[in-house]
C-alpha cells in the first residue's frame, strides 16, 4: 500500500535487545539465564494465550483529545499529527502502558501498523523526523516497567511472555475505543529482536480473540519480524557460527564448540564452557547489534564501515529525561516512574519464555495472514545465521528463489520466497533495520505493505 499512513504502535524502548542499552547486553543475559534454565525444565509454549477472559474495557470518550501533542522540543515544524499517553491495561493493579502516535497528513484510509523502533538520531538532524511525514506511527511501551510504562503494583514486574501478549492485546482494544477511526482498517505488526516473540504472540491472541469476542475484531493482515529471536537452538548454534564466519573467533574455539556443545541436553558439558568462554574472550570489545560500528567511548579517526552512531542512547536518554519533553509527551505525569527513563529496565524479572515460537509461526502462516521475517546482515547479536537455520523448519517449499534486491541502483539486499513466509535481508544493517539503513528499510517495508517481494533491479 504505497504511501500508506500507518499507526506504527511502536516501543521506544525495549527490554532485552537494544542497541541503547550501555554496558549490557540483556539478549545474551536471557539467553545464559535459558541454558541454565534448562535443567530444571524445557518448555515449548505453542500457545502463548489461554482461555479467553474478558478483557478490561474502560471508556476513552474525550482521552484522544487529551493526548494530542502541540509541539516536541526540538522537533522542526511538521504537518503531521502526534499523540501520546497512556492506556490503562489493569485499574486494580495501577498498571498502565505508554504509547506514542504519528499520523500522516491524509489518513483516511491507510493500514495500521503496530511495531517497535527505536529514537536513535540526534534530535537536531532534521531526517529523525522524516518518516512520520509519510506514515502514521503509534508507539506502545510495554510491558509495564519498561521506558515510561508502569504499574502500581510492584509485583506486575515479575511477568514473562504470555502477559505480555494478554497486556499488548487489553492495550490494542482499549485504544481502538480511544480512536475508532482504525477499527476497521487493514491491522500489521512488526517488531525486532526478542520481538519475534512478541510479535507472534500477540498475533496468535489476536486471531484467536477475533473468533471468540464480541469486542473490535481486528483486521489482521501480516506481521514482520527481524533480526528475530525466535528459537532457542539456532539462536545459539547460529550465532557462533556467525562469529567464525565473520573471521571473530578461531578455528580452534568454534571447532571447540562443535566438538563439546550439544546445546539441546538439560545440561552444558564443561569443555563446551571452556570453548565458549574462549570464543567470547576472542571476539573482544566490539558493538555487537553492528560488528562494523565504532563504540561510543572511541577516539579512532580510523574510517568505520557502518554510519550509525553508537552514541545514539546518550542523546535519547538526554531527551526523554528532559522535563519539558515528559510534559508535551504526557509521560511520567504522575511521577509513577521510579527512575529516569532508561532504554533498558532494571525491574523486570522475566520468568516465562518459551524455547522456540515457530509453532506459533507456523500456526500464523497456515492462517492465511503474511509472515515476514528480516535480517540485517552485520548484526551479531541476533545474527543473519541463525534465522536462515529456522527457516527450513518452517517451509521447505521454495516459490520464489533467492536473488538480490535493489534500492536507487545498489543491490539493498537478498529475498527468497518460501511458501506462506518471505525472508529478506538488508545489506549493511545491524540489528534494528531502521537505525542503521532506513532507507533500504522504508524500501522493503513498502513492499511488505503493498504485498509483493521487493525489486529484482
Amino acid at each position: 500500500m504505497k504511501g500508506g499512513v500507518i499507526i506504527f504502535l511502536i516501543s521506544v524502548v525495549c527490554l532485552f535487545a537494544s542497541v541503547q542499552c550501555k554496558n549490557r547486553d540483556p539478549l545474551r543475559e536471557l539467553l545464559k539465564s535459558h541454558k541454565k534454565r534448562r535443567s530444571e525444565a524445557s518448555a515449548v509454549v505453542e500457545d502463548a494465550s489461554t482461555e479467553y477472559s474478558p478483557v478490561y474495557m474502560l471508556p476513552q470518550d474525550g482521552l484522544k483529545e487529551e493526548d494530542k501533542i502541540t509541539g516536541l522540543p526540538g522537533q522542526p515544524p511538521v504537518t503531521f499529527p502526534q499523540y501520546s499517553g497512556y492506556v490503562t491495561v489493569d485499574p486494580t493493579a495501577g498498571r498502565a502502558l505508554f504509547y506514542w502516535l504519528t499520523e500522516a497528513d491524509d489518513s483516511s484510509n491507510k493500514p495500521l501498523v503496530l511495531t517497535r523502533v527505536f529514537l536513535d538520531r540526534k534530535w537536531r538532524d532534521d531526517r529523525a523526523w522524516a518518516v512520520p511525514c509519510e506514515r502514521r506511527r503509534k508507539d506502545v511501551v510495554s510491558p509495564a516497567g519498561v521506558g515510561f510504562s508502569y504499574s502500581n503494583t510492584t509485583s506486575d514486574y515479575v511477568t514473562g511472555d504470555t502477559k505480555t501478549a494478554a497486556d499488548s492485546y487489553t492495550f490494542l482494544v482499549n485504544w481502538l475505543e480511544r480512536f475508532p477511526e482504525y477499527k476497521t482498517r487493514d491491522f500489521y505488526i512488526t517488531g525486532e529482536s526478542y520481538a519475534g516473540h512478541y510479535v507472534p504472540q500477540l498475533a496468535q491472541l489476536i486471531l484467536k480473540n477475533n473468533k471468540v469476542t464480541n469486542q473490535s475484531v481486528i483486521n489482521l493482515k501480516g506481521i514482520a519480524i527481524g533480526n528475530a529471536y525466535i528459537d532457542y537452538l539456532d539462536e545459539i548454534n547460529g550465532s557462533y557460527d556467525y562469529y567464525w564466519s565473520h573471521a571473530l573467533i578461531s578455528d580452534e574455539s568454534h571447532d571447540g564448540i562443535i566438538k563439546y556443545c550439544n546445546f539441546s541436553a538439560p545440561e552444558i558439558s564443561d569443555k563446551c564452557e571452556q570453548a565458549l568462554d574462549q570464543a567470547d574472550d576472542e571476539i573482544g570489545n566490539i558493538f555487537g547489534y553492528d560488528i562494523y560500528a565504532p563504540l561510543c567511548s572511541s577516539n579512532s579517526t580510523a574510517p568505520s564501515l557502518s554510519s550509525f552512531d553508537p552514541c545514539s542512547s546518550d542523546y535519547v536518554f538526554t531527551y526523554l529525561n528532559t522535563p519539558e519533553v515528559q510534559q508535551a509527551l504526557h509521560a511520567n505525569i504522575s511521577g509513577a516512574l521510579p527512575g529516569p527513563w532508561d532504554a533498558c529496565s532494571n525491574l523486570i524479572s522475566w520468568t516465562e519464555e518459551p524455547e522456540t515460537v515457530l509453532p506459533v509461526i507456523k500456526e500464523l502462516m497456515a492462517s492465511g495472514i503474511s509472515v515476514w521475517i528480516y535480517s540485517g546482515d552485520t548484526d551479531g547479536v541476533v545474527p543473519v545465521t541463525t534465522t536462515r537455520y529456522s527457516l527450513p523448519k518452517l517451509s521447505n517449499t521454495i516459490k520464489t528463489p533467492w536473488y538480490p534486491w535493489y534500492y536507487q541502483g545498489e543491490v539493498g539486499g537478498y529475498v527468497v520466497g518460501y511458501e506462506n513466509v518471505t525472508f529478506v535481508t538488508i545489506r549493511g544493517a545491524g540489528h534494528f533495520v531502521p537505525s542503521y539503513q532506513p532507507e533500504r528499510a522504508i524500501a522493503f517495508f513498502s513492499s511488505f505493505l503493498e504485498g509483493k517481494l521487493p525489486p529484482s533491479s
